[in-house]
């Protein structure tokens, strides 16, 4: 079965990247709970946590923070929800961990994720501001 998550790293589907490592890729969730939503995703097809190599716990949760700090600085957050999900309402087989921008009185309750979705074009202003801030703390590869 093919996997979603592989195709935009092999360049085969459209995403716009945030942040590209030699181990893990950034892009915007395509129904994002707040705009700036990124996925960040190990290169390996890496189903679950529990099956994610030492090696690269570090890579990815290094990743994930830096991520954090960018959409607070790039998009005015107050501050981010990170988050995965394991098996469970994981709608991607392939490992990935949420950064949600938030801000207080947003609305997000628990964990009951309202979708909204981007205008044509829109996320690509968002990738920009989110590279150019990740760009800036020198996270990269």
């Amino acid at each position: 079965m093919a996997c979603a998550f592989c195709e935009i790293i092999a360049g085969e589907r459209p995403a716009e990247i945030v942040l590209e490592t030699q181990q893990v890729v950034c892009f915007l969730d395509t129904r994002p709970v707040f705009k700036g939503h990124v996925l960040v995703v190990p290169r390996d097809h890496i189903p679950t946590l529990t099956q994610l190599p030492d090696d690269q716990v570090g890579p990815l949760f290094t990743t994930a923070r830096a991520v954090a700090r960018a959409v607070q600085e790039a998009l005015g957050a107050q501050g981010s929800f990170v988050a995965m999900n394991n098996v469970v309402s994981q709608s991607v087989p392939h490992l990935h961990v949420h950064v949600v921008p938030r801000t207080k009185g947003d609305g997000l309750r628990g964990f009951f994720w309202p979708r909204t979705k981007y205008a044509e074009g829109e996320a690509a202003g968002y990738a920009a501001r989110l590279r150019e801030a990740l760009a800036e703390t020198g996270a990269g590869g």
